[in-house]
């Protein structure tokens, strides 16, 4: 996940906020009794907190900022570092990064099993009796996307959802009807209409190979339900050798076959992806929900489509599975400490999660947050039609190439790409799934 340019982001508070006042403002979100500061405090020495992030949508990252600012006006002493890296970077160097004695202590984590195996490898700090007071402000299942064991490593910070993200004017000129497509057949028949017009039909970032596994997972979904991926986990009926995996692959080459991608496509990386999608050099793309933001941000004129040019359409169902339409792929995200990490570290963490910046995120559309009630302060209408989407969800699958762990979600991404690719079968594609589960 994901991810429009935020507001002022509470500069008015700049030096205005007592001590008590920021206990309570904290305290909104975790219990003021709990974090509740002192009338005085000793003079700190300085203590550095690196927050480290892949977010590329300026409006979160100037929010995120200006929490910092205003949490270090309120923490004499503290210093605040916001630290972007690009997202492949972000995975690549993550590992080494948390072996270091110099770790930051606030990580970005999609959740799932990449933030369980960073736990059995030590490197989490256990936040379970602060966070406790405050954990009811967030929706249950962000909650418990933090948590392994009952006990709670984070704070979860965004919900996304992936959809397909169409360009109204290429639809209408291709005479494509978005609300007859409801069915994975009927989105086939929308690609080649697409293409008989001389439209490339569908824009994906191939280089990142994490994109193309939107496809396969979704796929996946509604060949199998809920219950396709808990069985094969569990080992259950052939694990992920089962005939609803290797399905999967069989309709993603199937939709490959017909040539939908624009050239190149398996080099493109995923922003750039976004960014040709933003300058209209293809009808769809399936997304998480940031790409509105990164569509512009990357779009040759820095504006991109402009919103009321955007459509949005749910992964069509597929005649005779299980899964249902209102089963959504998408990103509960946030924010884990690390191992050693001071207690400021943690108390940042819940200012940020506080209601004024969320409040401000949701207004100007940059994320949803994980805050239950966080729909009421959306007003970007494509934003809240995902946001709706998410409340209403069946059931909400986190990324797969984060929730099955680092190795198996790594050849999951492989796999999505070399079967479109047409370098692997897909019954090959799920075999070298389950060997990565046997051996992880």
């Amino acid at each position: 996940m994901m991810r429009s340019e935020g507001s002022d982001c509470g500069a008015e508070r700049r030096g205005a906020l007592s001590k008590t006042v920021l206990a309570r403002l904290v305290g909104a979100v975790l219990g003021g009794a709990a974090l509740a500061m002192p009338a005085s405090l000793p003079a700190l020495a300085e203590t550095t907190i690196r927050l480290a992030h892949v977010e590329t949508i300026p409006g979160a990252v100037k929010i995120w900022q200006q929490a910092a600012r205003d949490f270090e006006q309120q923490h004499p002493g503290v210093k605040v570092e916001v630290n972007y890296l690009e997202n492949e970077a972000y995975k690549a160097k993550l590992p080494t990064m948390l072996q270091s004695a110099d770790r930051p202590q606030i990580i970005y984590s999609w959740s799932g099993g990449v933030m369980r195996a960073q736990e059995r490898a030590g490197y989490l700090q256990d936040v379970t009796a602060a966070a406790a007071p405050g954990l009811e402000r967030f929706s249950g299942p962000a909650v418990r996307a933090f948590q392994i064991d009952g006990k709670t490593y984070g704070l979860p910070l965004q919900l996304s959802e992936v959809v397909f993200f169409y360009n109204k004017a290429l639809f209408a000129k291709a005479g494509v009807d978005a609300g007859k497509i409801r069915t994975w057949d009927d989105f086939l028949a929308a690609v080649k209409t697409l293409k008989a017009a001389g439209i490339t039909p569908i824009i994906v970032g191939g280089g990142e190979k994490w994109p193309m596994h939107f496809y396969w997972s979704y796929l996946m979904m509604r060949i199998g339900g809920a219950q396709a991926l808990a069985d094969a986990t569990a080992g259950k009926d052939g694990g992920f050798n089962n005939p609803v995996f290797v399905e999967a692959g069989k309709r993603l080459r199937e939709l490959a076959a017909l040539d939908p991608f624009q050239p190149g496509y398996l080099q493109t990386t995923h922003l750039q992806a976004a960014g040709l999608w933003g300058d209209g050099k293809g009808a769809i793309q399936l997304m998480g929900s940031w790409l509105l933001g990164t569509q512009a941000n990357n779009a040759a004129d820095g504006k991109g489509l402009s919103k009321d040019n955007i459509g949005i359409l749910s992964f069509p169902a597929l005649a005779g599975g299980k899964g249902a339409p209102t089963d959504t792929l998408g990103g509960i995200n946030g924010w884990l400490i690390t191992k050693d990490a001071p207690k400021e570290a943690f108390d940042f963490a819940a200012f940020l999660m506080s209601e004024p910046y969320q409040k401000q995120a949701a207004a100007a559309g940059v994320y949803i947050p994980a805050l239950k009630g966080a729909e009421a302060w959306i007003e970007d209408p494509l934003v809240k039609r995902m946001a709706s989407d998410i409340a209403a969800s069946t059931y909400h699958q986190i990324f797969l190439d984060q929730d099955l762990g680092p190795s198996v979600g790594r050849v999951v991404n492989d796999i999505s790409v070399a079967v479109a690719a047409g370098e692997m079968t897909p019954e090959d594609a799920a075999a070298a799934i389950q060997q990565a589960w046997d051996e992880k």
